[in-house]
């Protein structure tokens, strides 16, 4: 299974859409297998749901998340895990042990971004 991280350098980006780059970590039977970094093409509105999805990701990590990304993602099957932060490596083992959750944060106002994770 691949699962997107929204990041700024190793760090969850709070804001999905303004992150810098995306680590793409496959994993199989609970374990990271490979990791590579993506840098982001730019945000555009629906855009960067469709470049993860389209590259495999089944699952998306990130810091918040603004309603109209999560509602692609949903449409594509793509689970949505918001609220994350620290390291995208250790963001993505707990996940695989169940204990990363999503807070349901969601970012409403982009001149607000920088408080998305404040939620």
């Amino acid at each position: 299974m691949k699962i997107a991280v929204a990041c700024m350098g190793d760090l969850v980006a709070q804001h999905f859409g303004h992150c810098e780059n995306f680590y793409l970590f496959e994993t199989e039977n609970g374990k990271i297998t490979e990791v590579k970094s993506v840098a982001n093409p730019g945000h555009r509105p629906g855009f960067l749901p469709n470049f993860l999805g389209d590259m495999g990701a089944k699952v998306i990590i990130s810091g918040g998340m603004g309603g109209g990304a999560i509602e692609i993602f949903n449409e594509r099957n793509i689970e949505v895990i918001v609220g994350a932060e620290g390291n995208a490596q250790q963001a993505v083992e707990s996940y695989l042990k169940g204990e990363l959750k999503s807070t349901g944060s969601v970012c409403h106002e982009h001149m607000h971004a920088d408080e998305c994770g404040n939620h």
